[in-house]
């Protein structure tokens, strides 16, 4: 009988070895730093299938997203700050009419196109944002603007344009922002709704009626220079059809965008409502700073659980302070892409 305890007690004592040093490896790869800089950016997330996908399509956002990622990826190797980086990778998705951003923004009920946006430093956790902005061609300039020349966090509609004319930013005619592909997406979501009202569907919405379906455009980037400083940016136009002044989840700091120096950056999209309701940007940070999870943990939890159990819809891309890099959603896909410090580039649209 002392003979099997023994036996049994050498067992259990080898196998808590075992798993002690499986932790222990599991917590090393999680600290050790695993890139001196990097960058990591998305495009809107959602019902994205390559069956529904020209190859000419495909190879446009991709193109662009690899144009945008390596803008950023020149100024964090050529030693450049991690808000330069974010700044100049979202204003050239900003110019192109495929995201919902900037130039491509979708249309509100009005049929005009009000723009958002938000950018956080990781480093002194200062934070800037705009909302409603109709006539400022780089929102998330004006994010940063709000950030380091004023006393506040957000700023909106005609007050945030005032301000932009103060500061030196460019102005432009509202119809810069207008793509006929947004405009004839606003019409076909207002027939419909239309349709469905005289058939006495009491369950029409404002909003598209199969809006768990749709592509969010939204753009996002999250970058780490050679300082160790993180910066987050997010920049979007919004919800087709949406009425009322309705703001999403982008310049809300917390929900579209967050960064900690000590923890990580992290850049939202989707269905915003969701992501406000969830404080998702803000959560994965706090996972990370309180439970001692790993990126990778705290972006699954909350995208794939959280997030899901709720009802929302859509990812993140998030960057910690060691260069892990994380894409987390639960669409069918999220146009992406990731830079290293060793120039290896990512470029994603499907969940392959």
């Amino acid at each position: 009988m002392k003979k099997i305890l023994l036996v049994t007690a050498l067992l259990l004592i080898s196998f808590g070895c075992k798993n002690e040093t499986k932790s222990s490896s599991e917590e090393k790869t999680s600290t050790v730093k695993q890139n001196e800089f990097a960058i990591i950016i998305h495009g809107g997330a959602g019902t994205i299938l390559k069956k529904n996908m020209s190859d000419e399509k495909e190879a446009a956002y991709k193109a662009k997203l690899e144009e945008a990622i390596k803008v950023g990826h020149t100024i964090l190797k050529n030693g450049g700050t991690s808000q330069d980086a974010v700044m100049k990778t979202i204003q050239v998705m900003e110019e192109s009419p495929l995201f919902n951003a900037g130039k491509g923004a979708v249309f509100t009920h009005e049929e005009t196109n009000e723009l958002d946006a938000s950018f956080m430093d990781g480093k002194t956790l200062n934070a800037g944002a705009v909302a409603g902005v109709t006539s400022v061609k780089s929102p998330i300039e004006l994010a940063i603007k709000v950030m380091t020349d004023s006393d506040h966090v957000m700023l909106s509609g005609k007050g945030a344009a005032t301000f932009a004319k103060e500061k030196g930013l460019e102005i432009v005619d509202p119809s810069y922002f207008y793509t006929e592909r947004r405009f004839k997406s606003l019409q076909r979501i207002k027939n419909k709704a239309k349709t469905e009202l005289d058939h006495d569907d009491k369950k029409a919405a404002f909003y598209d009626a199969d809006i768990k379906n749709a592509k969010f455009g939204t753009v996002g980037c999250v970058a780490l220079d050679k300082n160790g400083n993180i910066a987050a940016g997010t920049s979007t136009g919004g919800m087709t059809n949406k009425r009322w002044g309705r703001i999403g989840d982008a310049p809300i700091i917390g929900s579209g965008t967050y960064a900690n120096n000590l923890t990580c950056g992290v850049s939202s999209t989707g269905w915003g409502e969701y992501f406000i309701r969830s404080q998702v940007a803000y959560d994965i940070s706090a996972q990370m700073e309180y439970q001692n999870k790993t990126l990778k943990e705290a972006t699954k939890d909350v995208i794939q659980h959280k997030l899901t159990k709720l009802g929302g819809t859509g990812g993140v891309v998030a960057l910690d302070k060691n260069g892990n890099m994380s894409f987390e959603f639960n669409t069918a896909g999220m146009y992406r892409a990731s830079m290293n410090d060793k120039d290896e580039l990512v470029v994603k649209i499907y969940t392959e």
